[in-house]
Order: C-alpha cells, then sequence, then structure tokens
C-alpha cells in the first residue's frame, strides 16, 4: 500500500522544503509512506506539500524495488494513476492496483487495503513530534517517521501471545 499524508510545517521548516497542498488546504510538507500488509513500514519520502503524488511515487517505489525484490503487487488510491502505471510496469516491473472509490458513496467509508495504510498514518499521529513537522531538513523527518514505527513494532512483539492448547 502506498499513500501520502500532508502536516503542517513548524515555523522552523525553511521555505525550500514547505509547500501548499491545495487538495488539503495545508502549508508544510507530505510524507509518502509504503507499508506492508500488515502496516509495517516499507519506506518513507518527505517532501513539500506542493509534490504531486505521482512524481514521488516514482523514486519511493524504486527505492522500495530495490531493497524488496520480492515485491510485485502495491495498492494505490485514485491519486496514482496516469504515467505512474506504465512506468512501474516497465521501468521497476511492478503492478500498481488503484483502489478508486464509488461515485454513489457518500461520507466515510472505509475501502479495501486503504484501511492499512490510514492506520499506519494514525500511529505516527499518536507520536507527539509527528503531529506537527519540526524538523529542519526532510532526512530528519523521515528519521522520526522511522523512529515512530520502531516503537510500534517493539510494542507489538511484546505483547504476550494467547498460548495454544
Amino acid at each position: 500500500m502506498t499513500d501520502s499524508q500532508s502536516v503542517k510545517a513548524d515555523a522552523v521548516v525553511g521555505a525550500d522544503s514547505r509547500g501548499f497542498d491545495g487538495g488539503k488546504l495545508t502549508n508544510g510538507r507530505k510524507r509518502h509512506a509504503v507499508v506492508d500488509t500488515l502496516g509495517l513500514l516499507l519506506a518513507v519520502q518527505v517532501t513539500a506539500a506542493d509534490t504531486g503524488d505521482r512524481a514521488a511515487a516514482q523514486t519511493l517505489l524504486a527505492r522500495v524495488v530495490d531493497a524488496h525484490h520480492r515485491l510485485e503487487l502495491v495498492s494505490a488510491d485514485g491519486g496514482y494513476t496516469g504515467s505512474l502505471i506504465e512506468y512501474c510496469l516497465t521501468a521497476l516491473t511492478l503492478v500498481i492496483a488503484v483502489v478508486k472509490r464509488s461515485d454513489d458513496m457518500r461520507g466515510l467509508v472505509v475501502l479495501p487495503k486503504r484501511g492499512i495504510v490510514e492506520r499506519f498514518f494514525s500511529h505516527l499521529m499518536r507520536t507527539r513530534r509527528l503531529v506537527r513537522d519540526f524538523e529542519r531538513r526532510t532526512s530528519s523527518a523521515e528519521a522520526m517517521i522511522y523512529w515512530s514505527m520502531t516503537l510500534l513494532m517493539t510494542r507489538r512483539l511484546a505483547q504476550p501471545r494467547p498460548s495454544r492448547v
């Protein structure tokens, strides 16, 4: 699953890595993430909020395919259509399955597979430092996201499992 999240930036964030996301009406940065089916982070990229999802996905998915060679299918929302699909097929040998919302749906409807990446972003919001982007550099912001996911993974590992009889 891949998706992006726009977050407001603090005053320390420079103008070179800050932008305005017209869809969310947010002045700040955008976090582009790829997660597995369990909702665990595979890769993240932080850009200015005015960066398009398709443009950021090209570099992010190339990094993911280099690190995870067996990856064949990535689910995404409607923002990842167009030339990105052909690019992923030809250059990365990766299939993007676009999960679109039906026109007759009203209100909040959880679509198949989309809830996984949305739950990932909600886990990030539980970390106080990630509610708003306070980092001067995008690499520091990415490191904070990896740190937050490390906390989540260790919490999951430390949970006692029910014993089988």
